[in-house]
């Protein structure tokens, strides 16, 4: 079966693909996936054919305006994408609204593969918000609200896909329902020890486990002798890193962690990623892109931005963590870490000062039980076996179709 994932975003909206289509190829399918360009070496390194997807995500925008801005460049090639042909499309939150028509046009299957969970439910907020449940019926209509902004975003873009497909005008709100009425089949990559899947969600919505990153079973042989001997200097470190977060506060964000860092004692790994951050001094290294596999195993604790893709880095290498959200799913994902034991209450970004950096830090190295947490939820992300499940229902619901 030729199979084409339609994947768009950060790194930890794409990486976790490379995981799965491996798993795919091995069962005997040809797999490519469609992304933007930056992630070309990335889709390689799994060994599976890459196809350009045009949209950066870019960092001078308000998230809305971001969001319209990248659905829009999408938008423009995300046909001839699919246009070598393909049996079955995999669609993400993020390509979902395009994709729908897309397999439409063509008369192929499709299922989605989503990160975050973004159905409706009484059980919890929406993923994109605050994070705080707002009681039963205010979940759900929040929850149906949050779609329906999303609906607004891919409208226009949507109209001039299903021109330019040649079908009939139909709103992006129609079309998601049209897919909800027919119970389109969904595969969520997160792990039901860290949300269990709500009671009240249709059938054909399936909590399956983690997709890890094509990488992500590489250890610390991936590591420099200049990180591999900051590390067997002492005691294990801290690590602070937003990924693609935080762009343009780079100097404020250094000085921060280095301030945090000292108050609290420990030793630090600084990770610059978008932002640019740097550490500098006694105990304190800064490291470009690490896989996280290789680098989080040997950390005290980890603060990080609380993304989908990290949260779970962390939760595997049974780490505890200090969560600063930013915006998007990231408050969802650090409230729910702070729930399970296995983080402290997050730090807003906006509310960040080294202060409260360096209270987070004491508080979570020194009290053993978000190690212990933290360590438990590991053992049972161990035993998931997200891509194989995913596998089996692709499998069965392909032939369904």
């Amino acid at each position: 079966m030729k199979i084409l994932v339609l994947a768009g975003g950060s790194h930890g909206d794409v990486a976790p693909f490379t995981g799965l289509g491996a798993r795919l190829r091995q069962a005997g399918h040809e797999v490519a996936i469609a992304t933007q360009p930056r992630f070309a070496e990335l889709v390689g390194a799994g060994g599976l054919e890459f196809r350009p997807l045009p949209g950066e995500l870019r960092r001078d925008l308000s998230p809305l305006r971001q969001a319209t801005d990248f659905v829009q460049q999408m938008g423009e090639g995300v046909a001839a994408a699919v246009a070598p042909g393909a049996d079955l499309l995999l669609l993400t939150a993020t390509t979902a609204p395009l994709g729908w028509s897309l397999a439409e046009a063509h008369g192929i299957a499709s299922i989605g593969v989503y990160l975050q969970p973004v159905h409706p439910t009484a059980e919890f907020a929406p993923v994109v918000g605050s994070g705080r449940s707002l009681g039963r019926w205010g979940n759900r209509a929040a929850g149906q609200f949050s779609l329906r902004m999303v609906d607004r975003v891919y409208g226009p873009t949507v109209k001039k896909l299903r021109a330019e497909l040649g079908l009939p005008p139909m709103t992006a709100r129609a079309i998601r329902q049209r897919q909800e009425d027919a119970n389109w089949p969904v595969l969520y990559g997160y792990s039901p020890s860290v949300l269990p899947r709500p009671a009240d969600w249709r059938a054909g919505l399936d909590v399956v486990g983690n997709w890890w990153p094509a990488d992500a079973d590489l250890t610390d042989c991936q590591l420099t002798s200049e990180i591999e001997d900051f590390l067997q200097d002492g005691p294990p470190p801290v690590f602070i890193g937003f990924g693609s977060m935080g762009g343009g506060e780079g100097e404020r964000l250094s000085e921060l962690a280095v301030r945090a860092l000292r108050r609290a004692g420990v030793r630090g790994v600084v990770q610059a990623g978008w932002a640019g951050l740097s550490g500098t001094g006694e105990g304190i290294i800064t490291v470009g892109e690490i896989p996280h596999a290789a680098l989080f195993p040997r950390m005290a604790a980890v603060v990080h931005h609380a993304g989908a893709g990290t949260t779970a880095a962390a939760l595997r290498a049974g780490v505890p963590a200090v969560p600063v959200p930013i915006l998007g799913d990231q408050p969802f994902w650090a409230r729910r870490l702070a729930q399970l034991g296995a983080g402290t209450d997050p730090i807003p970004f906006k509310s960040l000062t080294a202060d409260r950096l360096a209270a987070a830090i004491t508080r979570v190295t020194g009290d053993p039980v978000h190690r212990t947490r933290a360590t438990a939820l590991a053992q049972q992300l161990a035993a998931d076996d997200g891509a194989g499940r995913a596998v089996e229902l692709i499998e069965r619901a392909a032939r369904g179709h």
